[in-house]
């Protein structure tokens, strides 16, 4: 439990996390740039949630011995983590409907007008395909079931650290 809870003021380990997403940044760029498997809006939601783990794991790291700061990147991840499993959920639950006809999903994707991520960088943020397209598997699970498990992983990672860190310091 000391070690759980001593995690959050290791610049490593938040430096991992944003390791992490970053990874999984480049691996969605490889899948639409190598593969040839165009983002849909779900998908482009799901990549902004992975960035804001990204951006978490980069304020842990510079600022973690703050505890205002920790709290800042805390709610980055958590944020990340929970609304991209939840956009993932919708997305499998598109793929999964019998009457995926009913299902539409848009192109251009609903930033604030403060933050039009897919006019500043359409490469990263632009939508070009079809939620109900299944054009990738693996182990038979599709695009936004393996983004389910992925997002659960950093949701539970973040409810492990934070919990650890409550009940030893008694502080986050």
């Amino acid at each position: 439990m000391n070690f759980l809870s001593q995690l959050a003021l290791k610049p490593r380990a938040w430096q991992l996390l944003a390791v992490s997403a970053l990874s999984f940044e480049l691996m969605a760029l490889y899948f639409q740039y190598g593969m040839g498997l165009e983002p849909c809006i779900m998908c482009v939601y799901q990549r902004t949630a992975i960035w804001g783990i990204f951006l978490a794991g980069v304020v842990g790291a510079f600022t973690c011995q703050w505890p205002i700061m920790r709290l800042i990147a805390y709610g980055l991840w958590g944020t990340g983590a929970i609304w991209g499993g939840l956009i993932a959920l919708e997305h499998v639950d598109m793929q999964a409907s019998t009457m995926s006809f009913l299902f539409s999903c848009e192109f251009t994707p609903n930033f604030p007008s403060w933050a039009p991520l897919h006019q500043w960088l359409p490469a990263l943020f632009e939508a070009t395909g079809d939620c109900g397209d299944i054009k990738w598997q693996f182990l038979g699970f599709t695009m936004p079931q393996v983004m389910v498990a992925i997002f659960a992983g950093y949701s539970l990672a973040l409810i492990t650290v934070v919990t650890a860190s409550l009940f030893k310091n008694r502080t986050i």
